[in-house]
């Protein structure tokens, strides 16, 4: 421990002394003399003791930390003020102590060793002990400045790399605290020290999920300059947008469709299994001629189907389906026109005929099959090698459905609603992905990826970020490197890690999580590490929440909220538990495993160009009179 002088400590640290122990709880009685805001010392003034501040309890050799949660004040009762008294003497003071850890070595180790006994006499910390206290930093790591201290003058605040990084990190608050300021902040920090490093850039790997944009801008030089880092600012309004690479594995992974068309788990996702993993399908859509053939089997035997529930309908809609894989094809438009007008149905025989003015033939005549059906569909123009892997695969599921219902194999009900979605979803997939071959090289070489969201619907902006998160953590699993490190980042993280969520099925949500609280959970061994932001830190998986490491917690309003912090963050303590509603914008909480002890922190700036693009609009900026600027030229 530090040495200093025992007249010293007594006349100016020392404070009081321990009246009662219950647990970590201990309280201390103030001495009289001691009932000021500030001490005197060496000429300059000393913050005194008060809520929110440390003391040190002496035990013999061993040295307690503690940290003030409460205080009251007695007056005495009976009171003679003497020649040289004060009426500051009339008061006696208590503070409630909750045990922090003791000093070994030096050094502050949080958690308890030994109790104090009654008595033990305490001291306001020394300069040099309250740095050791706030010292988060281990022999042999790498310094980063988060901020300062909001309480403390001048006190800065630094982790260290490997401690923050290698862990899972928490960043919650409400809209404008500051959480996605101070997510940009630590990682402005890293990139800014590792940025050119070739171990770094050849090693970590960064993927930044953002679902309102505020990490891309004009000059994408948000967190760190756009040479380091590809930003895929992708769109389903239009097909302007960026691609984002995705293996082709992925696209032929049954797995992938399930949870992309959101498959119940009874009917439609073993028929997806049986239609994207079927090698007899993959030959027949690899062949025009094969394909024409099976085409044709599926509409004759829709013809001669003796099922009161198949109908001419059927039929027309098969070749609608195949103009979606096949667009802008006119041979399939003529066909279905020819049906449309000359393929009828008769309800009394239960029979199709077709009857063209010049050809008549009913469906139980050999002329039907040749004529009507083989001849016109191996008439058909289908070009293979225009379609996309996506659309091949769309293309499968196509023909197993109307083989399954034709064939009675299947129940409509059941399986037409996936096809409905699958209609509405893959086009606008098409819109967002690419295969990974067709990536540009520079691009591959940056070690941060950023994805904005900001211009997709719902339904890929929920599925999106697991499918991709899934991906590279198996990968990350599969490459089996422990030199290499993979964070995923997601900023608003209750978009797809809420467990309130009513509008899914409950087998997809249970699905959505079990990827995120597998990745929290066993992502450590593999490398792989999870940073989320979030406004309502009561919407997410509490095993999510409870599972992070370090947490930094700005201003949080919502009651529910701030039970979901009490219920899940076992770092806090009081003191700074009640401080959450009252934050200032800018301030958090910093707590978890580095953090000896919870602190209070003013996050400090960033460099204007490398902020986030989440600024609060300033009303009488646009309101007040003067030149009025367009759209274009703001």
């Amino acid at each position: 421990m530090i040495e200093t002088n025992p007249t010293l400590e007594d006349s100016i640290f020392r404070i009081g002394k321990v009246i009662s122990v219950d647990g970590r709880l201990v309280r201390v009685k103030v001495d009289k003399t001691k009932n000021t805001s500030h001490l005197l010392y060496k000429g300059e003034l000393l913050r005194n003791i008060s809520v929110g501040g440390y003391i040190k309890i002496v035990k013999g050799f061993t040295t307690i930390i503690g940290k003030v949660e409460g205080e009251f004040v007695q007056e005495d009762k009976v009171f003679v003020k003497s020649e040289y008294g004060s009426e500051r003497e009339r008061v006696s003071r208590t503070l409630n102590v909750s045990l922090l850890g003791f000093f070994k070595s030096n050094k502050f180790v949080r958690g308890i060793k030994e109790m104090p006994l009654i008595d033990n006499e305490c001291f306001l910390l020394h300069v040099e002990e309250f740095s050791q206290v706030h010292n988060f930093i281990t022999p042999g790591d790498q310094p980063i400045t988060l901020g300062r201290l909001a309480f403390e003058r001048g006190q800065d605040i630094q982790v260290g790399i490997n401690g923050l990084f290698a862990s899972h990190i928490g960043i919650f608050g409400n809209t404008g605290s500051g959480k996605s300021y101070t997510l940009a902040k630590i990682y402005r920090e890293l990139f800014a020290r590792y940025k050119d490093s070739p171990n770094f850039q050849k090693r970590a790997r960064f993927l930044l999920i953002d679902f309102n944009g505020e990490y891309v801008s004009e000059d994408d030089n948000v967190i760190v300059e756009k040479e380091h880092k590809h930003v895929f600012k992708l769109s389903t309004r239009d097909d302007d947008g960026d691609r984002l690479p995705v293996p082709r594995e992925t696209i032929d992974d049954a797995k992938f469709w399930v949870v992309f068309l959101e498959a119940t788990e009874k009917t439609q996702a073993p028929f997806l299994t049986r239609s994207v993993e079927s090698k007899f399908l993959q030959k027949k859509v690899q062949d025009a001629a094969l394909l024409r053939s099976y085409i044709a089997d599926t509409i004759y035997a829709a013809t001669i189907a003796n099922d009161r529930n198949l109908e001419k309908g059927t039929i027309l809609n098969f070749l609608e389906e195949l103009t979606e894989c096949f667009p802008n094809n006119e041979s399939l438009r003529t066909l279905i026109l020819d049906y449309r007008d000359n393929l009828q149905f008769n309800g009394t025989t239960r029979n199709y005929y077709y009857d063209d003015g010049n050809f008549s033939c009913y469906s139980n005549q050999d002329p039907f099959k040749i004529e009507v059906v083989y001849d016109k569909v191996n008439a058909l123009a289908l070009d293979i090698d225009a379609l996309t892997p996506i659309d091949q695969v769309r293309l499968r599921i196509v023909l197993r459905y109307y083989d399954e219902i034709v064939k009675g194999f299947s129940n409509r009900e059941h399986l037409a609603p996936l096809l409905k979605r699958m209609d509405r979803r893959i086009d606008d997939l098409k819109r967002v992905i690419c295969l990974q071959e067709e990536t540009p090289v520079e691009a591959a070489a940056k070690n941060l990826r950023v994805i904005s969201l900001k211009d997709v619907n719902v339904q890929i902006r929920k599925v999106l970020p697991l499918l991709i998160c899934k991906q590279l953590y198996d990968d990350k699993k599969n490459e089996n490197d422990p030199r290499c490190y993979l964070n995923l980042i997601v900023d608003e993280a209750h978009n797809i890690l809420s467990e309130s969520s009513e509008r899914e099925s409950e087998q997809w949500k249970d699905y959505r999580l079990e990827v995120f609280e597998e990745i929290i959970k066993e992502g450590r061994k593999f490398g792989t590490f999870l940073t989320i932001a979030s406004q309502r830190p009561s919407d997410i998986s509490a095993t999510i929440i409870s599972q992070l490491h370090n947490y930094f917690l700005h201003r949080l309003i919502n009651n529910q909220d701030i039970k979901a912090v009490e219920r899940t963050v076992s770092y806090l303590d009081k003191v700074s538990f009640e401080s959450l509603p009252i934050l200032p914008t800018g301030t958090c909480v910093f707590a978890g495993l580095i953090a000896s002890v919870p602190v209070v922190v003013d996050i400090g700036a960033i460099v204007e160009k490398y902020e986030p693009k989440n600024k609060t609009m300033t009303l009488i900026d646009q309101w007040e009179p003067g030149p009025v600027s367009s759209p274009e030229t703001t």
